[in-house]
């Protein structure tokens, strides 16, 4: 009997080893990091001092950043939940036996790298691409005016990238939708919008927090696409952290970052989720 109960605990201890070999540890690690000693050098070393100036120090460097990363992700998010919602509805009821085709086609695009997934708008946005000149031909853009090297493109990339991110956990919810309560809406007089409110959007509510999860975390932390679509001047929180790493050397900073960065996220992810009132999800 005493087995049996110490079974679940037995079966779960694989898993918090990982939790806290490669999350747990690292965290304690970064979290040091950033409070080390800022005179100290990869040559000289450096020295946990508590020196909890450090936070003051990035957040009034690079406020400015966090916040472009914060508006940037938000927007790519909403984009994508919006698309991902239109195409999960259409992949789950409309599309018939063409269903695993079109769910094939949603994750086709992992099969390629990241960096050449986003290297490839660079082609599409380019000033003589095929976009800029027919925009430019129909007199939505100025001959002067571009795409590629703005906030337009690096958001762009963004919701390209993690668009099926948001699709996946939404079709999974919608495909769970009982179509009669819908009809039953329908035969109540209620028109397509008020049904899609109360009763097809509460109902697909755990997948769009799922959407909205998996597609702003990364998302806000992400700087391939600001790096190699946006402009030089349009810094976000990731470059920072980066740059400070590997550049500058400054791990204080870049540990300090790091973990407002985190804060940030997981603040905002509690917010949401408690917001959304979500209890299947939670």
């Amino acid at each position: 009997m005493r087995r049996s109960r110490m079974l679940p605990y037995w079966l779960l201890l694989p898993a918090g080893a990982w939790l806290v070999l490669f999350f747990l540890i690292p965290f304690l690690s970064l979290l040091a990091t950033s409070l080390y000693d800022p005179n100290g050098s990869v040559l000289t070393g450096y020295q946990v001092t508590w020196h909890f100036q450090n936070f003051a120090h990035v957040i009034t460097t690079y406020g400015a950043h966090l916040w472009r990363s914060f508006w940037w992700a938000l927007i790519a998010t909403a984009l994508c939940l919006v698309l991902g919602y239109v195409l999960a509805y259409t992949i789950a009821f409309k599309t018939g036996r063409w269903k695993n085709i079109t769910l094939v086609m949603v994750v086709a695009p992992f099969f390629t790298s990241f960096l050449i997934r986003t290297d490839a708008w660079k082609l599409i946005l380019a000033d003589h691409g095929w976009l800029v000149q027919g925009l430019q031909h129909l007199h939505l853009l100025g001959g002067d005016g571009r795409l590629l090297q703005t906030p337009f493109a690096a958001i762009a990339g963004l919701t390209y990238n993690f668009l099926p991110f948001a699709i996946l956990p939404l079709y999974a919810s919608i495909e769970k939708l009982d179509q009669r309560l819908v009809e039953a809406a329908s035969d109540l007089y209620a028109s397509p919008l008020r049904t899609f409110a109360k009763v097809t959007l509460p109902l697909t509510m755990p997948g769009v927090v799922s959407a909205t999860l998996l597609t702003f975390i990364p998302a806000m932390g992400d700087y391939i696409n600001a790096q190699l679509l946006g402009s030089t001047n349009d810094r976000v929180i990731g470059s920072d952290i980066q740059s400070l790493f590997t550049t500058t050397q400054d791990y204080a900073s870049a540990g300090a970052l790091s973990v407002i960065l985190l804060a940030v996220i997981l603040v905002l992810t509690m917010v949401y989720v408690r917001r959304a009132g979500t209890e299947e999800l939670l």
